[in-house]
Parts: C-alpha cells; structure tokens; sequence
C-alpha cells in the first residue's frame, strides 16, 4: 500500500510539474518580460513602463481639435514627411491612430485609386469623424478599423507600409502592438516611427510624448524588423525606418 501511494504521488507531481512548465512555455513573452508598474511616475504617464519607458496617456477624441490646429502643417512638415515615405501609386498603407484622418486623407491620395488606406483606431469617435471627413472630401479608398489595444486588426500579409505619427508612445501594449502590426505587413514591407525627439530638450512636448531613436531601436530590437534608416528632415520629429525581413 505505501509503494501504491508513493507511485501515485509521484505520478501526480509530475503531472503538475508539466502543467506548470507547459503555463510558463505559453505566457506571452511580454508578460514575462518587460513591463512594470511604478507608484512614482511622471503624471502625463498611467504608471506602466515598457524597457525603461513609461507609457503616456492615449489622447481622447475629447481632444480632435489639436490634432487639426492650422500651425500643425508648420510644426510637422507632412509635406517633408510623405516626400522622405517615397509611397507609390496602388501601395497598401496603414495609418494605426489615425485620429480624424489629417494623415489618412494625404496617404490616399499617394496611393491613388488602386491604393488603399486602412484607417485605424481604438476610438469609434475618431473613426466617426474621420470617416465623415473622408465622405466630405470625397475619398474613396479609405477603410476605417476599430482595433484594439492589442491588436489593430490588419488583415495578415496585407500592407506595404505602417504609418504612426505620434502615436506608439501611447500603445498600452506596445509589445503585442507590434507583434501584431508585423503580422499584417508583407515581407520587405515597412514599419515607420514618426515620435517627437526625446533627446532635445527644446522640442515643446511633453517628455512622455517624446521618444530617443535609441529608445524605439531597442524596443524593435524583439520583433523581425531590421533598422533601415533614420531620417532628420522634420522640424521636431524623428522619421525611424524598420522592414520586416523577406522569406528565404
């Protein structure tokens, strides 16, 4: 009887230690890794970091005004920032936190009537004022997303190019963002970073809007993207270029 028990316990051990050891395999990455909670934070920031970097607060619909003020063409320079994009007519591109379009409206038009945009956002409220700009305008080949927090729904395999203009600063997941954004790119497609310069001190935003080119390398540095190139042609913002890598 005492061996029948032995056998028995040390079957059931095993069984636990499987368990555990198939829980730890299947607990994604991030959640293993680089997040973290801090009590003493910058206050523009909701307190969650990711590898060294606090998350800033995502921008409510509250705030669309900003996002169309008349200096933002001064300050941002879309006109260099598309240029140094070099988009060609029927490219897929996907502007994730498009907000009230002021960027999606000027990638359809690069990409033309065989070109499509996808329009992502977290907020039903900005898609509806973007979509309702693009009716306005008369621009056809927008579609409008509602994504998540983790995942911007792309179709997989389906884009060129992501755009993200001041926006991946706020990604509650960052990590899984990306992941997923990576998914919906097609090998040799490009992933761009447009964040405001972290390592200037003079650029007027606050330091949690802001991102170091070190920074978004070390963070791409886990997901299949190579650094292509950073380009310095704004006035206040970093342009960094990833591709994801072809198939061999």
């Amino acid at each position: 009887m005492t061996s029948n028990r032995s056998d028995r316990f040390f079957t059931f051990a095993l069984l636990v230690l499987a368990s555990l050891s198939c829980r730890a395999q299947t607990n994604p990455p991030s959640e293993r890794l680089h997040y973290e909670f801090r009590q003493q934070h910058d206050p523009n920031g909701i307190g969650k970091f990711f590898m060294g970097r606090e998350i800033a607060y995502v921008m409510g619909h509250q705030a669309a005004d900003w996002l169309e003020r008349p200096e933002r063409t001064q300050e941002e320079r879309p006109d260099l920032l598309l240029q140094a994009l070099k988009i060609k007519s029927g490219d897929a591109v996907a502007d994730i936190g498009a907000g009230t379009g002021f960027y999606t409206r000027r990638l359809a038009k690069l990409v033309g009537d065989k070109g499509t945009v996808y329009a992502v956002d977290i907020q039903q409220e900005m898609l509806d004022l973007l979509t309702n700009k693009m009716a306005e305008l008369k621009i056809h080949n927008v579609k409008p997303i509602l994504g998540t927090i983790t995942d911007p729904k792309l179709p997989k395999a389906s884009v060129d190019l992501i755009l993200m203009v001041d926006v991946y600063h706020e990604f509650d997941f960052p990590y899984e963002m990306t992941e997923s954004m990576c998914r919906a790119l097609n090998p040799g497609g490009r992933m761009v970073f447009v964040e405001f310069r972290g390592e200037d001190p003079k650029v007027p935003i606050k330091p949690v809007h802001k991102m170091t080119v070190a920074q978004v390398r070390k963070e791409m540095a886990l997901q299949p993207l190579q650094w292509q190139e950073t380009i310095e042609s704004l006035p206040w913002q970093h342009i960094i270029v990833f591709t994801k890598a072809r198939k061999l």
